[in-house]
């Protein structure tokens, strides 16, 4: 690709594209249960999630919840996660306002960037034929690459835990760019978020195979890179926070 793709008249056609590909199903619609049961099929995992309260408030009442409506339910998320339609049919009626979460590092991982370097990113990889599986993307300001697992490697110092992937020092390597794998989880669409029309939708939906996550980073990497130096003189330009 190119410098073809850094006119940002081009950048600028593109993410009008994604805003116009947003489905149009919320929490409340029938559209909920369906993408829900479509993202299982695909084999994603799924468990219960909070959901906004009035207020800009989360529904787990926990004063000065950090991560409002982007939480599990349960502790135990990582054993309650599921396939089984079934069971995620009586989740979704019986708790019709939860968002649910999937839980990566069983078959799947997710590469969480910003969403300008994704959206950059994203139209990179397309344009050079290289697969692209699911993508989410969220009013939080970030766009999901969903991947194959990394699973477990023969030699465990090659893998590290979700909890130590967005330390600080290792900015240099991923700036911005979070790998939730082992011991994490995202929200899966359709998901609200606090504030109006806030939420998670796809913008290529659980249908597409998942790529091997190797055959994404080193576009996502050089994205964030370069949306880092661009930001890097505003105050707001700073790590992602840590759940």
């Amino acid at each position: 690709m190119s410098a073809e793709f850094g006119d940002r008249g081009l950048q600028g056609k593109f993410s009008r594209w994604l805003r116009g590909r947003r489905p149009q199903q919320t929490v409340g619609d029938g559209g909920r249960e369906a993408l829900l049961l479509a993202a299982a099929s695909a084999g994603l995992p799924l468990a219960p999630a909070a959901h906004p309260a009035p207020g800009y408030r989360c529904s787990c009442d926990r004063v000065g919840c950090p991560t409002p409506a982007q939480h599990p339910v349960s502790f135990a998320w990582q054993t309650q996660s599921t396939t089984d339609r079934g069971q995620i049919e009586r989740w979704a009626r019986h708790q019709p306002q939860a968002n649910f979460i999937t839980s990566t590092g069983m078959v799947h991982d997710v590469l969480d960037v910003p969403l300008e370097a994704g959206r950059e990113a994203l139209a990179r990889l397309l344009d050079a034929d290289i697969e692209v599986g699911p993508v989410a993307e969220s009013d939080a300001g970030r766009l999901l690459f969903f991947t194959l697992t990394r699973g477990t490697p023969e030699d465990e110092d090659e893998w590290w835990p979700c909890e130590l992937d967005c330390h600080p020092e290792t900015m240099d390597e991923h700036p911005g760019l979070r790998w939730h794998c082992r011991g994490s989880y995202v929200l899966v669409p359709p998901a609200r978020l606090t504030g109006d029309d806030h939420g998670v939708r796809w913008v290529r939906g659980p249908e597409h195979p998942l790529p091997d996550p190797l055959s994404l980073l080193e576009v996502l990497t050089d994205s964030c890179a370069r949306h880092a130096g661009q930001d890097s003189d505003h105050p707001h330009a700073a790590w992602p926070s840590r759940r």
